[in-house]
Protein backbone atom coordinates (compact mmCIF):
# COMPACT_ATOMS: atom_id res chain seq x y z
CA UNK A 1 0.00 0.00 0.00
CA UNK A 2 1.18 3.32 -0.66
CA UNK A 3 2.46 5.54 2.30
CA UNK A 4 4.54 7.80 0.84
CA UNK A 5 3.27 11.58 -0.53
CA UNK A 6 5.08 12.86 -3.46
CA UNK A 7 4.41 15.38 -6.02
CA UNK A 8 3.50 13.05 -8.83
CA UNK A 9 1.61 10.75 -6.88
CA UNK A 10 -1.61 8.98 -8.62
CA UNK A 11 -4.36 7.38 -7.87
CA UNK A 12 -4.04 3.73 -8.66
CA UNK A 13 -5.83 2.72 -12.21
CA UNK A 14 -5.98 -0.71 -13.72
CA UNK A 15 -6.46 0.12 -16.80
CA UNK A 16 -2.88 1.24 -17.00
CA UNK A 17 -1.76 -2.47 -16.82
CA UNK A 18 -2.87 -2.62 -20.79
CA UNK A 19 -1.93 0.52 -21.92
CA UNK A 20 -0.33 0.70 -24.96
CA UNK A 21 3.48 2.42 -25.21
CA UNK A 22 4.80 4.09 -28.64
CA UNK A 23 8.53 2.96 -29.27
CA UNK A 24 10.21 3.59 -32.29
CA UNK A 25 6.93 3.66 -34.36
CA UNK A 26 5.63 0.84 -32.84
CA UNK A 27 3.07 0.62 -30.21
CA UNK A 28 3.40 -2.26 -27.87
CA UNK A 29 1.93 -3.59 -24.71
CA UNK A 30 3.34 -2.67 -21.58
CA UNK A 31 5.51 -6.24 -20.88
CA UNK A 32 6.99 -5.62 -24.14
CA UNK A 33 8.41 -1.78 -24.25
CA UNK A 34 11.86 -2.26 -23.44
CA UNK A 35 15.10 -0.61 -24.87
CA UNK A 36 18.06 -1.63 -25.35
CA UNK A 37 21.10 -1.98 -22.26
CA UNK A 38 23.17 0.18 -24.59
CA UNK A 39 20.64 2.93 -25.27
CA UNK A 40 22.43 5.94 -24.79
CA UNK A 41 19.32 7.08 -21.89
CA UNK A 42 19.96 3.65 -19.69
CA UNK A 43 24.07 4.02 -19.65
CA UNK A 44 24.43 7.68 -19.59
CA UNK A 45 20.98 9.48 -18.70
CA UNK A 46 21.82 11.18 -22.68
CA UNK A 47 18.41 12.35 -23.59
CA UNK A 48 15.80 14.91 -23.24
CA UNK A 49 11.90 14.76 -22.24
CA UNK A 50 8.95 16.51 -21.35
CA UNK A 51 5.77 15.98 -19.07
CA UNK A 52 2.22 16.88 -20.47
CA UNK A 53 -1.30 17.01 -19.32
CA UNK A 54 -4.16 15.46 -21.32
CA UNK A 55 -7.79 17.67 -20.49
CA UNK A 56 -10.74 16.50 -22.30
CA UNK A 57 -9.04 15.65 -25.64
CA UNK A 58 -6.75 18.59 -25.80
CA UNK A 59 -2.96 18.50 -24.63
CA UNK A 60 -2.45 21.20 -22.09
CA UNK A 61 0.37 24.33 -24.04
CA UNK A 62 1.64 21.27 -26.23
CA UNK A 63 3.26 24.50 -28.98
CA UNK A 64 5.31 25.30 -25.69
CA UNK A 65 6.31 22.05 -24.74
CA UNK A 66 7.53 21.32 -28.22
CA UNK A 67 9.22 24.44 -28.27
CA UNK A 68 11.17 23.33 -25.39
CA UNK A 69 11.79 19.77 -26.40
CA UNK A 70 13.50 20.90 -29.70
CA UNK A 71 15.59 23.87 -28.21
CA UNK A 72 16.75 20.90 -25.95
CA UNK A 73 17.39 18.49 -28.55
CA UNK A 74 19.93 21.41 -30.03
CA UNK A 75 21.43 22.38 -26.90
CA UNK A 76 22.66 18.87 -26.71
CA UNK A 77 22.99 18.10 -30.02
CA UNK A 78 20.45 15.88 -30.65
CA UNK A 79 18.53 15.12 -34.01
CA UNK A 80 15.47 14.01 -32.92
CA UNK A 81 14.83 12.83 -36.66
CA UNK A 82 11.37 13.90 -36.83
CA UNK A 83 9.60 17.25 -37.09
CA UNK A 84 7.19 18.51 -34.46
CA UNK A 85 4.26 17.52 -36.50
CA UNK A 86 5.46 14.24 -36.42
CA UNK A 87 6.28 14.04 -32.92
CA UNK A 88 2.67 15.13 -32.64
CA UNK A 89 1.68 12.64 -34.19
CA UNK A 90 3.16 9.98 -32.52
CA UNK A 91 1.49 11.80 -29.22
CA UNK A 92 -2.44 11.36 -30.86
CA UNK A 93 -1.67 7.94 -32.08
CA UNK A 94 -0.59 6.76 -28.57
CA UNK A 95 -3.17 8.49 -27.25
CA UNK A 96 -5.61 6.91 -29.71
CA UNK A 97 -5.09 3.74 -29.54
CA UNK A 98 -5.06 3.71 -25.55
CA UNK A 99 -8.43 5.50 -25.67
CA UNK A 100 -7.65 8.39 -23.27
CA UNK A 101 -9.34 11.62 -23.58
CA UNK A 102 -8.84 13.42 -19.93
CA UNK A 103 -6.68 12.71 -16.76
CA UNK A 104 -3.92 11.71 -18.85
CA UNK A 105 -0.25 12.17 -18.60
CA UNK A 106 2.59 11.25 -20.90
CA UNK A 107 6.32 11.12 -20.90
CA UNK A 108 8.01 11.75 -24.51
CA UNK A 109 11.87 10.46 -23.69
CA UNK A 110 13.92 10.97 -26.76
CA UNK A 111 17.72 9.46 -26.15
CA UNK A 112 20.40 9.45 -28.34
CA UNK A 113 19.79 5.94 -29.22
CA UNK A 114 21.80 2.56 -29.27
CA UNK A 115 25.59 3.06 -28.57
CA UNK A 116 27.91 0.43 -30.39
CA UNK A 117 30.45 0.69 -27.62
CA UNK A 118 29.61 0.92 -23.79
CA UNK A 119 31.62 4.40 -23.45
CA UNK A 120 30.08 8.48 -23.42
CA UNK A 121 31.23 9.69 -26.76
CA UNK A 122 28.47 10.59 -28.94
CA UNK A 123 29.68 9.21 -32.00
CA UNK A 124 29.24 5.73 -30.45
CA UNK A 125 25.50 6.39 -30.78
CA UNK A 126 25.00 5.79 -34.66
CA UNK A 127 21.50 4.05 -35.26
CA UNK A 128 19.36 7.09 -34.50
CA UNK A 129 17.78 8.42 -31.56
CA UNK A 130 15.23 6.04 -29.55
CA UNK A 131 11.97 8.01 -28.76
CA UNK A 132 9.11 6.62 -26.89
CA UNK A 133 6.05 7.59 -26.01
CA UNK A 134 4.44 6.25 -22.34
CA UNK A 135 1.10 7.50 -21.61
CA UNK A 136 -1.01 6.26 -18.19
CA UNK A 137 -4.57 7.23 -17.01
CA UNK A 138 -3.23 9.87 -13.94
CA UNK A 139 -5.68 11.91 -11.33
CA UNK A 140 -3.54 12.97 -9.13
CA UNK A 141 -4.12 11.98 -5.49
CA UNK A 142 -2.02 13.97 -3.22
CA UNK A 143 -3.69 13.59 0.13
CA UNK A 144 -2.46 16.40 2.14
CA UNK A 145 0.02 19.39 1.31
CA UNK A 146 3.74 18.28 1.33
CA UNK A 147 6.27 18.99 3.15
CA UNK A 148 10.08 19.91 2.39
CA UNK A 149 13.23 19.94 3.38
CA UNK A 150 16.17 22.46 2.95
CA UNK A 151 19.37 19.69 1.03
CA UNK A 152 22.52 20.86 0.69
CA UNK A 153 21.99 19.67 -3.09
CA UNK A 154 22.12 22.74 -5.54
CA UNK A 155 20.57 23.77 -9.13
CA UNK A 156 23.75 24.60 -10.46
CA UNK A 157 25.69 26.55 -12.62
CA UNK A 158 24.59 26.42 -16.59
CA UNK A 159 29.02 25.60 -17.42
CA UNK A 160 27.55 22.13 -15.22
CA UNK A 161 24.58 21.16 -16.20
CA UNK A 162 22.09 23.97 -17.13
CA UNK A 163 19.10 23.70 -14.98
CA UNK A 164 16.86 24.44 -17.32
CA UNK A 165 17.29 21.06 -19.44
CA UNK A 166 14.61 18.54 -19.20
CA UNK A 167 17.57 15.93 -19.28
CA UNK A 168 17.14 12.07 -18.54
CA UNK A 169 20.66 13.04 -15.92
CA UNK A 170 18.29 13.18 -12.84
CA UNK A 171 20.53 12.14 -10.26
CA UNK A 172 21.64 15.18 -8.46
CA UNK A 173 17.59 15.90 -8.08
CA UNK A 174 16.93 12.19 -7.04
CA UNK A 175 19.83 12.49 -4.17
CA UNK A 176 18.14 15.52 -3.14
CA UNK A 177 14.52 13.70 -2.71
CA UNK A 178 16.67 10.74 -1.02
CA UNK A 179 18.12 13.47 1.33
CA UNK A 180 14.55 15.00 1.79
CA UNK A 181 12.67 11.82 2.85
CA UNK A 182 15.77 10.67 5.26
CA UNK A 183 15.34 14.03 7.25
CA UNK A 184 11.46 13.11 7.10
CA UNK A 185 9.88 15.40 4.26
CA UNK A 186 8.22 14.12 1.45
CA UNK A 187 10.39 16.29 -1.03
CA UNK A 188 13.61 18.27 -0.95
CA UNK A 189 14.03 22.27 -1.30
CA UNK A 190 17.02 23.28 -2.98
CA UNK A 191 18.98 26.79 -2.91
CA UNK A 192 20.82 28.16 -5.86
CA UNK A 193 24.61 28.54 -5.96
CA UNK A 194 24.11 32.17 -3.69
CA UNK A 195 22.21 30.50 -1.20
CA UNK A 196 18.44 31.68 -2.01
CA UNK A 197 15.53 29.61 -2.20
CA UNK A 198 15.16 27.92 -5.65
CA UNK A 199 13.46 24.63 -6.77
CA UNK A 200 12.42 21.61 -5.20
CA UNK A 201 13.81 18.25 -6.75
CA UNK A 202 10.35 17.85 -8.89
CA UNK A 203 8.45 20.98 -9.16
CA UNK A 204 9.03 24.94 -9.65
CA UNK A 205 8.80 26.79 -5.84
CA UNK A 206 6.52 29.52 -4.97
CA UNK A 207 5.47 31.85 -1.63
CA UNK A 208 3.29 34.16 -0.68
CA UNK A 209 3.86 37.12 1.51
CA UNK A 210 1.07 39.50 2.12
CA UNK A 211 -0.84 38.38 -0.53
CA UNK A 212 2.47 39.03 -3.40
CA UNK A 213 3.41 35.79 -5.12
CA UNK A 214 7.11 35.44 -5.21
CA UNK A 215 9.32 32.90 -6.82
CA UNK A 216 12.77 32.76 -7.95
CA UNK A 217 14.53 34.55 -10.63
CA UNK A 218 14.48 31.97 -12.90
CA UNK A 219 18.27 31.88 -13.57
CA UNK A 220 19.25 28.20 -11.74
CA UNK A 221 15.51 26.17 -12.10
CA UNK A 222 13.54 24.08 -15.01
CA UNK A 223 11.75 26.65 -17.23
CA UNK A 224 8.71 25.57 -15.94
CA UNK A 225 5.65 25.32 -18.53
CA UNK A 226 3.31 25.49 -15.45
CA UNK A 227 5.46 28.28 -13.56
CA UNK A 228 5.59 30.49 -16.74
CA UNK A 229 1.90 30.25 -17.11
CA UNK A 230 0.99 31.22 -13.30
CA UNK A 231 3.91 34.06 -13.19
CA UNK A 232 1.06 35.66 -16.42
CA UNK A 233 -1.71 34.08 -14.43
CA UNK A 234 -1.02 36.53 -11.83
CA UNK A 235 0.34 39.77 -14.17
CA UNK A 236 -3.23 39.07 -16.03
CA UNK A 237 -5.51 39.25 -13.11
CA UNK A 238 -3.74 41.95 -10.55
CA UNK A 239 -1.96 39.45 -8.68
CA UNK A 240 1.13 40.90 -7.54
CA UNK A 241 4.03 38.26 -8.49
CA UNK A 242 7.51 38.94 -8.61
CA UNK A 243 10.90 36.81 -9.55
CA UNK A 244 13.54 37.45 -7.49
CA UNK A 245 16.18 35.75 -4.63
CA UNK A 246 14.77 35.40 -1.75
CA UNK A 247 16.02 33.89 1.58
CA UNK A 248 15.05 30.63 3.52
CA UNK A 249 13.78 33.66 6.78
CA UNK A 250 11.81 34.98 3.97
CA UNK A 251 10.08 31.33 3.29
CA UNK A 252 10.01 30.20 6.47
CA UNK A 253 7.78 33.72 7.47
CA UNK A 254 5.28 33.14 3.91
CA UNK A 255 1.45 32.86 4.49
CA UNK A 256 1.57 30.08 1.79
CA UNK A 257 4.22 28.43 -0.48
CA UNK A 258 3.22 26.36 -3.23
CA UNK A 259 4.81 24.27 -5.80
CA UNK A 260 4.21 24.24 -10.18
CA UNK A 261 4.47 21.32 -12.43
CA UNK A 262 2.40 19.85 -15.60
CA UNK A 263 1.26 16.75 -13.36
CA UNK A 264 0.15 18.43 -10.04
CA UNK A 265 -0.30 22.03 -11.58
CA UNK A 266 -0.61 23.78 -7.97
CA UNK A 267 0.53 21.71 -4.64
CA UNK A 268 0.35 23.40 -1.75
CA UNK A 269 2.85 23.14 0.86
CA UNK A 270 2.43 22.72 4.06
CA UNK A 271 5.84 23.28 6.13
CA UNK A 272 9.68 23.64 5.21
CA UNK A 273 11.97 22.41 7.71
CA UNK A 274 9.56 21.67 10.51
CA UNK A 275 8.28 25.48 10.15
CA UNK A 276 4.67 24.92 9.34
CA UNK A 277 3.63 27.53 7.02
CA UNK A 278 0.59 29.92 7.45
CA UNK A 279 -1.91 27.26 8.71
CA UNK A 280 -0.42 23.94 7.34
CA UNK A 281 -3.20 23.75 4.07
CA UNK A 282 -4.31 25.34 1.05
CA UNK A 283 -3.77 29.14 1.04
CA UNK A 284 -6.64 31.45 -0.58
CA UNK A 285 -4.03 32.98 -2.78
CA UNK A 286 -2.78 29.79 -4.07
CA UNK A 287 -6.95 28.43 -4.31
CA UNK A 288 -7.18 31.46 -6.87
CA UNK A 289 -4.42 30.36 -8.95
CA UNK A 290 -5.14 26.93 -8.97
CA UNK A 291 -8.96 27.91 -9.95
CA UNK A 292 -7.60 30.36 -12.84
CA UNK A 293 -5.01 28.26 -13.71
CA UNK A 294 -7.83 24.90 -14.08
CA UNK A 295 -10.06 27.38 -15.99
CA UNK A 296 -6.98 28.21 -18.43
CA UNK A 297 -6.77 24.33 -19.34
CA UNK A 298 -9.97 23.27 -19.23
CA UNK A 299 -9.80 20.82 -16.50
Amino acid sequence: MQTDTFTHQAEEDARNENILIWVNGALKPKAEATVSVYDSGFMLGDGVWEGMRLYHGKWAFLDEHMDRLFEAAKAIDLDIGMTRDAVVAALEETRAANGMTHDTHARLMITRGTKVRPFQHPALSRSGPTIVVIMEHSRPAIGRPITLATVPHLRGLPMTQDPKLNSHSKLNCILACIAAEKAGADEALMLDVHGFVNTTNACNFFIVRKGEVWTSTGDYCMNGITRRKVIELCRANGIPVFEKNFSLVDTYGADEAFLTGSFGAQTPVASIDGRRIGDGTLGPVTARIRALYHTLVGA
